[in-house]
């Protein structure tokens, strides 16, 4: 392990994380990419840069969906780029560690294998670490002997609530709902009220410098959108109490199905988790006083993680460093249909 070339990947909705063992270093791009047809305009935080902006023959999108790999192809360049920034050798006869969602397919499971033994990306070993139980070891929960344990992860595009016994996830949600939909909740509001269509990035400002679940302030920032009824540029002022309530919309909807999901913990477990907490994290509990609004809600205590969208790839690290954790490993190799 020590001469090997071997990364941790979180491969996430918004951005790529990668954690290299060489460097002991983690990294953080934009998980995006611009084209023009065939031809590659820009990668990563690049291409980001130009989303909502670009012309009409140019495309800038994420490869990935939901937590899925939705573009094999352009998700591989995307990797690539990133390792070829790292290391000059390019992501070649590497060993990989993937943080993934749950219940994948194995076509789904198999397409992380063929994403780094490809056309870039060649001679590489993987292996797959179930993201609910990487974000658990980054917040230092002991998988060894647990009796019961729920993770809660709000990404951005989704929700994960996991409950982990005995090193295993044995029940498990998804929800469609996280950075991304607060992000067009808060658009949604601002058109309604002031009949103004913003971007999605100027969504995710409002909500990161004005978002709060409680001890709401007054406070407002000026925006510039198109009117929707001139379909001229307009400059607004847009209050807090607008932005908080297109997140609270999509918080509301989350601590709704996470109360729900409470209720089919067997008992036993019900107990030892109202007793330890439920454990968060995730980009999108960047929000202030988010842990303290769902214990509002749910009646739990909750554990915020400090990692942030950071969590699932300090997981894959640790694993890396400790060769006791790397059990939950599991390999990934080719097989014939």
């Amino acid at each position: 392990m020590l001469f090997e070339r071997t990364y941790g990947v979180d491969l996430g909705n918004s951005s790529v994380k990668v954690y290299s063992f060489f460097k002991n270093k983690s990294y953080i791009e934009k998980n995006m990419i611009a084209s023009r047809g065939r031809n590659i305009i820009a990668v990563g935080n690049e291409a980001y840069e130009m989303f909502e902006k670009e012309p009409s023959d140019v495309s800038v999108s994420s490869p990935m969906s939901f937590g899925m790999i939705a573009n094999l192809e352009l998700q591989e360049i995307v990797l690539y780029t990133i390792l070829k920034k790292i290391n000059h050798m390019r992501g070649i006869g590497s060993v990989m560690y993937f943080s993934v969602p749950l219940d994948m397919t194995p076509i789904e499971k198999r397409a992380y294998y063929h994403l780094v033994n490809g056309h870039w990306l060649r001679k590489n070993r993987v292996y797959m670490v179930e993201a609910p139980i990487a974000d658990a070891i980054a917040m230092g929960v002991n998988l060894e002997e647990n009796v019961g344990s729920m993770v809660v992860n709000i990404g951005a595009q989704s929700t994960e609530f996991s409950i982990i016994t005995d090193g295993k996830i044995i029940i498990s949600r998804k929800l469609p709902i996280g950075g991304r939909q607060m992000n067009e909740a808060i658009c949604s509001e601002v058109r309604k009220r002031y009949h103004l269509q913003i971007g999605t990035r100027t969504g995710k400002r409002l909500k990161l410098v004005m978002g709060r679940l409680s001890d709401q302030k007054k406070e407002a920032r000026k925006v510039v959108g198109i009117d929707s009824i001139s379909g001229l540029p307009r400059e607004e002022v847009i209050s807090s109490y607008v932005v908080n309530a297109g997140i609270m919309n999509c918080i509301n909807e989350i601590a709704s199905e996470m109360k729900t999901f409470l209720e089919r913990i067997p008992p036993q477990i019900f107990y030892h988790i109202a007793k330890e907490g439920i454990y968060l994290t995730g980009g999108s509990t960047r929000l202030p006083y988010i842990d303290k609004y769902l214990a509002s809600y749910t009646g739990f205590t909750f554990n915020l993680s400090n990692l942030y969208e950071t969590c699932s790839v300090s997981g894959l690290e640790k694993i890396i460093k400790e060769k006791d954790l790397r059990k939950w490993a599991q390999p990934v190799t080719q097989r014939k249909l």
